[in-house]
């Protein structure tokens, strides 16, 4: 390879899950993400919204997420998100949801609704408060039980996640993502990459490295990238100071009805002590 490539940045992301000749790749991307959920694995998959040469060249591939049915009907969308901001996870709900609901036509009843799973790839923590690389989001009451078996949303976070062996297939794809960017098929690759499934994927990285042409798309995107991480980072300082903004004038507003209710109270204090006064007078 004439370059590394880094499998989280979302062309070559979609390239290595979104090609129909990839398809291989994400029916076992899929299975080893889900397996444990799903009452029956992942045979095949169509996907919705391929990736195409053409479109990522001259188009800049604005849409870079993965949509596929399987064989039951049921449905994935997998995204890699490279930089985490506040409203984030609503975009998350949100995404989920419109899919969710995009099934029923006019005429439809909910009995043809199938289970919508969305995956998200993480490259910056979501969650702060525990050291879970995977979270999983369902619709469950407060003992954990399930008000429907419709899917969820998933997040795999990448900061999180050391595997000093490689166990199980979900481990091998969390590993290939979070250090496939120092990957070179030209020198000794891990032992954990020796799978048929890894060496097409290190295949799709090469693709990006050899062709100059995608090459420099790749550069183009990553910078893209970079700029969008930074602006996410201004928009959230710009909300924390807001934030911190309103907080300070709610404290303020707070502190004057404190002192108007020690005025009030101290007027109330000197009238019972005229009154007092006036008493003891007469």
């Amino acid at each position: 390879m004439k370059h590394n490539i880094d499998p989280k940045v979302d062309c070559v992301f979609k390239a290595l899950l979104g090609k129909e000749e990839n398809s291989n790749l994400l029916v076992h991307f899929l299975n080893a993400v889900l397996g444990a959920e799903l009452s029956e694995p992942i045979v095949s998959v169509v996907i919705i919204n391929p990736y195409n040469d053409k479109e990522f060249l001259d188009d800049k591939l604005t849409i870079v997420d993965v949509k596929a049915n399987d064989q039951s009907g049921r449905i994935y969308q997998i995204e890699v998100q490279l930089a985490y901001y506040s409203d984030l996870p609503a975009r998350m709900v949100y995404t989920w949801g419109d899919i969710y609901c995009k099934q029923l036509k006019s005429g439809n009843d909910f009995t043809n609704l199938k289970p919508t799973y969305s995956i998200w790839l993480m490259g910056k923590n979501a969650i702060k408060d525990d050291d879970k690389y995977v979270h999983a989001y369902k619709l469950r009451d407060e003992t954990g039980k399930l008000l429907t078996d419709h899917g969820g949303i998933w997040l795999l976070e990448l900061e999180k996640f050391s595997a000093v062996h490689v166990e199980n297939e979900q481990e091998r794809w969390l590993q290939f993502f979070k250090t496939g960017n120092s990957l070179n098929d030209e020198q000794e690759l891990p032992d954990w990459m020796n799978t048929q499934e890894m060496r097409q994927a290190m295949g799709t990285l090469r693709q990006f490295s050899e062709k100059d042409k995608n090459y420099f798309a790749y550069q183009a995107r990553q910078n893209y990238l970079r700029q969008q991480m930074s602006v996410y980072g201004e928009l959230d300082a710009t909300k924390l100071r807001e934030q911190q903004v309103i907080a300070e004038r709610d404290a303020l507003a707070l502190r004057e009805q404190q002192a108007l209710a020690e005025r009030d109270a101290l007027a109330v204090e000197i009238e019972r002590l005229k009154a007092l006064l006036a008493e003891k007078k007469s």
